[in-house]
């Protein structure tokens, strides 16, 4: 790789190339919108969010700010900020790691396996220890269906 910006700019291309649906913002690389589908056999199978990226100056060499635009009802994602505690994007990014791999792998590795012990969102996180069902019905009940 030459450079960040041409490492931001393939990155970019093949997260488009990849069926997922791009909206940047101010017609640049740097933040965009990314419309992303809940996981087959999961909880939030059938809903769709839109997801806020942010892409620093050294990235690849320094994670991607990740953040959900649409409400959900997540341990691990705060309920009115968006943020995403998930140690992969937070503390363990590596430059091998690209735009795809958040999308494909790590918030569909986020749905599926909550973690209720190192929550950003408390009522979920007692809920889901608490009362899975209840919980399981909240998640369902909340599902939202984006129109774009």
């Amino acid at each position: 790789m030459s450079s960040p910006s041409k490492r931001r700019e393939m990155d970019m291309m093949k997260l488009m190339m990849s069926d997922y649906k791009v909206e940047t913002i101010n017609d640049g690389m740097q933040e965009f919108f990314v419309e992303f589908n809940g996981p087959k056999d999961s909880l939030y199978q059938g809903g769709v969010w839109k997801i806020r990226v942010e892409l620093p100056d050294a990235y690849p060499y320094k994670s991607p700010s990740v953040g959900f635009i649409t409400k959900i009802y997540h341990p691990n994602v705060d309920e009115l900020s968006g943020s995403v505690c998930l140690d992969v994007i937070n503390q363990t990014w590596s430059p091998m790691f690209d735009l795809v791999n958040v999308f494909e792998t790590f918030l569909p590795q986020l749905l599926l396996y909550p973690n209720p012990s190192d929550p950003l969102n408390g009522e979920a996180a007692a809920l889901m220890m608490r009362d899975r069902p209840a919980y399981e019905q909240r998640v369902k009940g909340n599902l939202i269906r984006l129109h774009c």
